[in-house]
Parts: structure tokens; C-alpha cells; sequence
């Protein structure tokens, strides 16, 4: 074969740095873009958090550009947002004057955009500051130094030291708490824990393990180091007065007929029982106060937080959306420090200066992309969704990824990221971006109706069943087809284990 040249045009999508700034930063979560704001202003010397008592020394048309971004979905491009030139409009008038000066003596000198296929590295060294030399000690918040991790085992091991027992007990005791599950109840047998104990204490005796664990249930919580659910039960309802009404009832249920409750056969009950539905009543409402696994209140996890990025109210019977200000805190190019870059000098300290002044610009830009693109976002959920904002749940309407993509004219992985783990706080609640997206279920006179407004239904009417007889998959799928709603039985079943509602056979109470 002959070789030969040839030159072809084509077109290939490219990105470049400044580009996978900017969608790093869309699809984080207010704490992560927090620490990436922190971050940032640790590294980055020409980098400072603007100063909020110098910025209410500013006249009234300085404070307003300013305020936190805000969007009425009527007026879309009345937003205001805070970003680098809401910042640099906090300064002084001869700051503000001195960083234009400086940016067209820099704009030969400084890229607008880096080279596709590139890195930050490639181009600028990585910057250092004192911080990032800190201890690492210093870097733990609060709400982390605070957490407890305690364990089960650590529980119950302090009460433990606090105990009177001879040495030997004290080994027995340590083996069966190791044995604790996280929900407090033993994970081996008595027999497994015994043959452990007898491979160093060949004299021990099984009543000397038994008594032992007996003294452990009586630890904090209650019943703990149970074998069973029965045995953790009767412990705990042992605390309680015999002549306290239901409680003989209750303990001959716990002992004979807990299967019988579980399958909550009542009128089995109370003919095994010879007793009265009262009665029963009243024994029922006794084991409810008892706990059947008293370990999951111990060595609780940490607390999280739901921060909304977006609010919404009306205002003027028009609903309005506006960014939370208190999310990130406000940062602003550090002029002093800007100032100092010199134009055709190319030392290394002039170069430093230079290269985090524009990698600075780029961060500011891309938080002012960020801002714009999730403003945009809500107001169109916002403006699709009144129906839900006015009347809760029912009214939701069905809407998925695409159609908010061609209103804003973005990319539906766009509309992804800026709805992870973001969350908007409304009149009917704190709801997750990603809430209102729902698929879309056929009606019989031809429109549609979402998958949400199906589950607020079906909530709202095991909500208002008869407790004695509770409705049916089946008969919930008839309910909704009276009103319209073509659902099949299995799809009411789906929902309903979504929304955490037992099947009607675990819900049925004594009235």
C-alpha cells in the first residue's frame, strides 16, 4: 500500500481546566463546597473573605449588589448574584479603580483560557501557604470533637468496672459482652461461650456463666445480653408492678403467644386468654412501652445536618426563589496582594503572585457559574411545581430531567449534578432537588399523574383506614382507579414498601 498524507477537519469536545472547575463545584454538596471555599482561601494567597462590616459602610446601590442571589421565576433575569464583580464592588472606589487598571496591564501577560488537555499543575506550581502546614489537630471541627463513638461494649464495660466481682466473673462478664450485638442481644450461645471460658477455667460450671449473665441484664439498658426476644422482654417487664393493670396479661403473651401477637391475631388472643379485647388492650399497650432491642440507643452516629441551598416564599402571591447567603462564606480577590504583581517582571516571587491571581479569577468565576446554574435550575422546578407548593404532595405533576433541561437549555447530566445533594426549603418542607422529579402514570381521561402525588394518595388513605380493617394492595388499586388513576396492584405494593407502610396484615390495631 502507497503511503501518503492527508489533512481532515473534524470537531472534538475538549475541556478545559477552567471548564472541570466549574462542574466540580456544580455537583457538590453545600459541606463539600465549604471545605472547597476553605480550601482554597488556605492555599490561595489573593484570596480573602470579604469583610461584612466594611461592606455596610457602602453606599445602598453597593449593598444591594451585594445581597444574596434571588430569582422570581417571572422575572428570570432580574438575579442578583454574588460573585467576583458583586465582590469587587464591596471595595473601596480607588481599590476598585487600581484591579481595572491592573487587568488591562495584565491582559497580555495573564490567559483568558488555559489549553484544552490540560492541568492546573502544567501551567501554575502548586501554591503553599502557612496554613497548609498546620496541625492536624487544628483542622477537626467542633461537631467532630464533640461525636461520641461509644460502643455497646464500651457501655457496658464501664458499668462493669464499676461492679464488685472476683476475677473470675470479671472474665466471664468480658466474654459475654464481647458476645453483645450492636442491638444488645448475644450473638453466640451460652454453650459457645462456655466452651471458650472452659479452655483456660476447666472447673468453671455452666451456673456460674448463667449467673453471671444475669447480673449483666440487669445493666443499663435493661435486658441487654439477651438470647431471644422473649427472655429481653420478660426482663424488662420484671421492673414493672404485677398489679399494675395488663401486666400478668402481657407476660403470659411474651411467654405462650408473642408468634400469635406478631401475627396479630387478636381474636385468637383473647379466646386463648379468656380475656376481653380491654383487656387485651391494655396488655398490648404494656409490651408496647418495652424494648425488643435495647442496644441501638447506645453508640449513636453522628449528627447530620440538611443545610437548604435554595429558598422559596411568596411574596405578592407570586412565589420567588432565592439562594441561601449563608451557605458559603463570601470571598473577594485580596487587592493588596494584587497590587503587587508587577507587569513585565517574571521572578519567581512576580510569577507566584501572578499564577493565583488567575487561578483565583477562574475559582470566582466558576462559584458564580455555580450560582447562576443552580438559581436557574430551582426557579424552573419552582415554576412547574406550584401546584405542589400550594397544595403539598397530591399536586405534584410529573416531571423528569429532560424537561427542565430543554427550559434552561443545559445538558440533562448538567441538571443531574445541580440537583444532588442539594436541597430546597419550602412552606411544605426541606425537600432534596431530586424530590421533584417523578415518573408519570396514565389517567383515564388522558393526562397524567406523577409517581409522588400516587404515594402522597396512597399515605394519606392508609393514613385514614379503619385499624380493625385495614385496606388491601387491591383494594387501594380500586380506590385509585375511581379516581382515574390506572395503577396495578404491584406498582401500590412498590410504593407502599417505598414509603416504609407495612402490608395490611402488620397494620391491623385494636381500636
Amino acid at each position: 500500500m502507497k503511503q501518503s498524507l492527508q489533512l481532515k477537519l473534524g470537531q472534538q469536545l475538549t475541556m478545559t481546566p477552567q471548564l472541570q472547575q466549574a462542574i466540580r463545584l456544580l455537583q457538590l454538596s453545600t459541606l463539600d463546597l465549604q471545605s472547597e471555599i476553605q480550601e482554597a482561601l488556605d492555599s490561595n494567597p489573593m484570596l480573602e473573605i470579604s469583610d461584612e462590616s466594611s461592606s455596610s459602610d457602602n453606599d445602598s446601590g453597593e449593598k444591594g449588589a451585594d445581597s444574596s442571589p434571588s430569582e422570581d421565576f417571572a422575572k428570570p433575569n432580574d438575579s442578583s448574584l454574588n460573585s467576583e464583580s458583586t465582590n469587587s464592588s464591596d471595595e473601596n472606589p480607588n481599590s476598585s479603580n487600581e484591579e481595572a487598571r491592573l487587568d488591562s496591564e495584565w491582559s497580555d501577560t495573564i490567559p483568558n483560557e488555559l489549553a484544552v488537555d490540560t492541568n492546573w499543575d502544567d501551567v501554575y506550581q502548586a501554591s503553599s501557604s502557612p496554613g497548609a502546614s498546620r496541625n492536624d489537630n487544628e483542622d477537626m471541627d467542633f461537631e467532630s470533637r464533640r461525636t461520641s463513638s461509644e460502643t455497646i461494649q464500651d457501655h457496658l464495660l464501664w458499668q462493669l468496672n464499676l461492679t464488685p466481682m472476683s476475677d473470675l466473673d470479671i472474665e466471664i462478664a468480658e466474654a459475654i459482652i464481647d458476645a453483645v450485638e450492636p442491638n444488645g442481644m448475644l450473638c453466640q450461645s451460652l454453650d459457645d461461650i462456655y466452651t471458650g471460658l472452659q479452655a483456660h477455667h476447666e472447673e468453671l460450671e455452666m451456673d456460674e456463666l448463667v449467673a453471671v449473665l444475669h447480673r449483666i441484664q440487669q445493666f443499663d439498658p435493661i435486658g441487654v445480653a439477651s438470647q431471644n426476644i422473649s427472655e429481653c422482654l420478660l426482663i424488662q417487664l420484671n421492673q414493672y408492678d404485677p398489679n399494675e393493670p395488663g401486666v400478668n396479661y402481657a407476660r403470659k403473651i411474651i411467654e405462650d403467644y408473642l408468634e400469635v401477637l406478631g401475627n396479630r391475631d387478636f381474636k385468637q388472643l383473647m379466646r386463648k386468654l379468656k380475656i376481653k379485647e380491654a383487656e387485651l388492650q391494655l396488655a398490648i399497650k404494656v409490651i408496647q412501652t418495652l424494648n425488643p432491642r435495647p442496644g441501638e440507643h447506645i453508640g449513636t452516629d453522628s449528627t447530620e445536618y440538611v443545610v437548604p441551598d435554595v429558598f422559596v416564599k411568596k411574596v405578592d402571591d407570586r412565589w420567588t426563589v432565592q439562594l441561601n447567603p449563608e451557605i458559603a462564606p463570601r470571598i473577594r480577590i485580596n487587592n493588596d496582594y494584587a497590587s503587587l504583581v508587577k507587569r513585565a517582571d517574571s521572578s519567581t516571587d512576580n510569577t507566584f503572585l501572578r499564577d493565583n491571581l488567575q487561578e483565583a479569577r477562574w475559582f470566582l468565576k466558576s462559584l458564580q457559574s455555580r450560582n447562576e446554574t443552580l438559581l436557574k435550575v430551582a426557579t424552573c422546578i419552582v415554576e412547574k411545581q406550584q401546584g405542589f407548593l400550594d397544595h403539598g404532595p397530591e399536586a405534584m405533576k410529573p416531571m423528569v430531567l429532560h424537561d427542565v433541561a430543554e427550559i434552561v437549555e443545559m445538558h440533562e447530566s448538567t441538571i443531574s449534578r445541580v440537583t444532588t445533594q442539594k436541597y430546597m426549603h419550602t412552606p411544605q418542607g426541606i425537600f432534596e432537588l431530586k424530590y421533584f422529579f417523578s415518573s408519570h402514570v396514565a389517567t383515564e381521561a388522558g393526562g397524567e399523574c406523577s409517581s409522588t402525588a400516587i404515594r402522597a394518595i396512597i399515605k394519606k388513605l392508609i393514613a385514614a383506614e379503619n385499624a380493625r380493617k385495614p385496606l388491601s394492595d387491591s383494594k387501594i388499586t380500586g380506590i385509585l382507579e375511581e379516581k382515574g388513576i390506572k395503577v396495578a396492584r404491584r406498582t401500590i405494593a412498590k410504593y407502599r414498601e417505598s414509603l416504609g407502610i407495612p402490608p395490611s396484615n402488620e397494620r391491623k390495631r385494636l381500636v
